[in-house]
């Protein structure tokens, strides 16, 4: 174990800051926005502190933390990161804070409560992202689901109830077939090897030296148990319907950002587990994924276009990037799985930032149907120049961060020998049609005449001003230095390519 447990450190730290908050008292709102703030500011620092000392030119994971948990059942507490995770653990640790802050003022009861489980979550999701043993995985994966779930139910919009058990309905039901992979995998390697384990590491290196041997039929059983389970978590369509409900009900706060991270778990999920543990059942899957993929590219964008609320609006558009994120996964390519982890990373600040501008502006009008504003460039210049600048990155504008993953994911699809054209071209309009409803977007809301109403509407206040450039500053930087973006990551993306062993490199 490192003598730093800088992982450990960055998981637990929100889970007690919680129950800090819990503590503080009710009435000072101050003490617990306080409380909270420096919490999740204490875990983007030791996340930070991990990012230092992860070394992009070594192949593996590094910052390895383990501790035998059950042995007796192989169950360990085993974290770690690699170039893809980290960047993964840093989106969790930049957007918590930038959530909370900008909650502040929208939260109109049990504040304290909203903001101890806007930090559960984010523990839950720092442990997604970091666990090496798959029951670990699996428990954090679970316990993401009932403070998003709360979130969602009781202070999301007016259909916020329906909304909260149709997303924990349908994700309990995904993760159902995912336990059943985990457990099957599990009793396999028991069997053919005599040692049962969880253990990630030590499954993929059975796999890949031939002392576990699946034979076709039972491998791509256990794939289909997988990806059942993260394409629900993504979601990848036809699994969507809940996501652009929840999304939609949501509390129009920046929390919006960090329960948008829940459908990165599902992308990663098959990364790590379907393409990594079943690279011959997922080159075999593969053009029937990207035919999902596509399609929801295809499908979201359209009914994206049709909306009026932009919440929803917004909800489809994050549909239509998953499915661009999944073709980039099943390209099983260097450049389409680089793309898609840098996707991930894009969607989840550009759409995240406009979710929060559609927030603002419902707390300017009381609205969010489109009908209700236009022309708001003329009252609001600083916030009709930021939301400009967030949707030009969004659609992939040349030179912001939304161009360089969706053209690196598009390369890896023509490059892909299980893809090819025939996706890539589709995906390509999906990207055209992004441009098409955004900017719809975008005009409706601020050109033209100015409703009378919102003549005098305020511009961007001080704290909204401060959320919105630090949310817009990775979007110039990542478009223009993409190398920062990418140069991390390219190990550990290549050895997953390749089928190399990058859990055992650091052991």
């Amino acid at each position: 174990m490192n003598s730093a447990p800088l992982l450990s450190i960055t998981i637990w730290l929100p889970a007690l800051g919680s129950l800090a908050v819990l503590a503080s008292p009710r009435e000072n709102i101050v003490a617990l926005r306080s409380v909270s703030l420096g919490v999740s500011l204490l875990a983007l620092a030791t996340a930070l502190g991990a990012a230092f000392l992860f070394d992009p030119a070594r192949a593996g994971f590094q910052l390895v933390e383990s501790v035998a948990w059950v042995p007796s059942w192989g169950i360990s507490y085993t974290i770690s990161v690699d170039g893809i995770s980290l960047w993964l653990v840093l989106l969790t640790a930049f957007l918590t804070p930038v959530a909370l802050v900008a909650s502040w003022g929208t939260i109109e009861r049990q504040e304290r409560a909203f903001h101890a489980l806007v930090l559960l979550l984010a523990s839950g999701l720092f442990g997604v992202f970091t666990a090496q043993d798959m029951l670990l995985f699996y428990i954090f994966f679970e316990f993401t689901l009932i403070p998003t779930a709360l979130l969602i139910g009781i202070w999301g919009g007016a259909e916020r109830r329906s909304a909260a058990i149709k997303f924990f309905a349908y994700t309990f039901s995904g993760s159902v077939f995912l336990l059943l992979g985990i457990i099957g995998l599990y009793l396999l390697h028991g069997q053919s090897t005599g040692v049962y384990t969880f253990d990630t590491a030590t499954i993929l290196a059975s796999l890949q030296l031939g002392t576990l041997r699946l034979d076709a039929g039972a491998e791509r059983l256990l794939f289909g148990l997988f990806f059942i389970g993260f394409a629900v978590k993504a979601p990848i369509w036809p699994f969507h319907t809940w996501m652009t409900t929840a999304h939609a009900e949501a509390p129009s706060s920046g929390v919006v950002d960090v329960i948008g991270l829940l459908i990165k778990i599902g992308a990663y999920g098959l990364i790590r587990y379907n393409v990594q543990l079943f690279p011959a059942t997922a080159a075999w899957a593969a053009p029937a994924v990207g035919v999902l993929a596509v399609i929801g590219i295809l499908y979201a964008a359209w009914i994206a276009y049709q909306q009026t609320d932009m919440k929803r609006l917004l909800a489809y558009a994050s549909v239509s990037h998953l499915g661009l994120i999944v073709l980039g996964v099943f390209a099983l390519n260097a450049q389409g799985i680089a793309g898609a982890v840098a996707h991930m990373i894009n969607s989840a600040l550009t759409t995240g930032a406009l979710f929060l501008v559609v927030g603002m502006l419902a707390a300017r009008r009381g609205s969010r149907e489109l009908k209700a504003f236009g022309g708001l460039w003329k009252v609001t210049p600083w916030l009709g120049s930021l939301t400009l600048l967030l949707a030009l990155g969004s659609i992939g504008l040349p030179g912001l961060n939304g161009f360089v993953s969706e053209f690196t994911v598009l390369q890896g699809s023509w490059r892909s020998p299980g893809l090819g054209w025939r996706y890539t071209l589709p995906a390509i309009l999906g990207v055209v049609l992004a441009a098409v409803y955004l900017l719809h977007m975008y005009r409706t809301a601020f050109m033209g005449d100015t409703p009378p109403e919102l003549a005098q509407a305020p511009d961007v206040r001080p704290r909204e001003l401060v959320l919105l450039v630090i949310l817009a500053a990775p979007v110039v930087v990542f478009g223009l230095y993409p190398n920062l973006l990418f140069g991390p990551m390219q190990q550990s993306v290549t050895q997953i390519a390749q089928g190399t062993l990058p859990f055992l490199a650091s052991r």
